[in-house]
């Protein structure tokens, strides 16, 4: 198993990715290879004891910003460290992609380089939300597609059936439309005509609408949503958690580890569904806990096959 790693990517670039590759390292198999300028990575690197043998560089010379346009981006920096690093997944050199920077660079490098699965128009985030008894519920979309039409809900649900099946071993995942209310008709046109679609796939454990308190109950294994809900969903997560964990801490001088179920730095990162290869999108504030996580999901997605089995979910499609 080898991951790529951009070194380059995220608010604490290149410190602590660098440190939670080495901890990765430590505490799995397998190999990185750390994409990014060589001689910075070479300059951190004497902070750490590490296997060189399982440890790889290879050098990008660009990175692409948060605030540049993804696309223009990727024409004109050809060398940027998450273009470098998805190639390496397309030529065979790695098996997943991993990076903490722009997610709309990380999206356009998969679409453009990794390329589309066939009958796939716009490749979804699906992210694992912690539950009841550990089990954890999938949400997809979380942020790459704002705007969406029925038969891309359709297909992020079946992507994200195929990876509840695949890397949560759920034979018959249960899947859900995200909405305003349970009640067959409810919601705005996107919603009412993804109902009937979902509805119609003979191959789809579709259990209706479900209402965002669902997230943390067993109801359902996969919710599915739009980018732009899903995204507001999770962050509004983010920031609930980190208010009441300040308020419990306040009052009883302790963080209950409920809370720290919740916390993004434990989850790691979210894969890319839809695409010919893995690619694992962290949060751009991840330190060396979260980028260890994200690299954990990346290596269980390549132990569980993630890319055949949505390719087999993706032909039980209804035309």
């Amino acid at each position: 198993m080898k991951i790529a790693l951009d070194v380059m990517g995220g608010d604490y670039a290149p410190v602590e990715l660098l440190a939670g590759a080495i901890k990765w390292l430590q505490e799995n198999e397998g190999q990185i290879v750390l994409v990014g300028d060589q001689e910075i990575i070479n300059e951190e690197l004497q902070n750490h004891s590490y296997n060189p043998n399982r440890l790889e560089i290879v050098h990008a010379s660009q990175v692409i910003g948060m605030d540049e346009s993804p696309a223009a981006a990727l024409r004109k920096k050809k060398d940027a460290s998450i273009v470098v690093a998805s190639r390496l997944v397309k030529d065979g050199m790695a098996d997943a992609v991993v990076s903490c920077g722009s997610t709309g660079a990380q999206m356009a490098a998969a679409i453009f380089i990794l390329g589309r699965m066939e009958g796939i128009e716009r490749p979804p985030i699906v992210a694992a939300i912690p539950g009841r008894g550990g089990k954890p519920t999938l949400l997809i979309d979380v942020g790459a597609n704002v705007d969406c039409r029925p038969i891309q809900l359709l297909q992020f649900a079946l992507l994200g059936q195929a990876y509840a099946r695949g890397v949560m071993n759920l034979d018959n995942p249960r899947v859900g439309l995200l909405n305003n209310g349970e009640e067959e008709g409810k919601g705005n046109n996107l919603s009412i005509q993804t109902y009937e679609l979902l509805s119609g796939q003979s191959g789809l454990n579709f259990i209706g609408n479900v209402e965002g308190r669902d997230l943390f109950s067993s109801r359902c294994d996969v919710i599915v949503c739009d980018g732009f809900t899903g995204n507001i969903l999770l962050k509004t997560l983010e920031g609930m958690v980190f208010f009441l964990a300040a308020g419990v801490k306040e009052e009883l001088g302790a963080i209950p580890a409920t809370f720290t179920r919740l916390d993004y730095t434990q989850i790691g990162g979210a894969p890319l569904l839809g695409v010919n290869g893995i690619s694992v999108v962290c949060h751009g504030s991840s330190k060396r806990e979260a980028v260890c996580n994200g690299l954990n999901i990346a290596a269980d997605s390549i132990n569980n096959n993630i890319v055949d089995k949505q390719l087999q979910e993706l032909s039980r499609l209804t035309p």
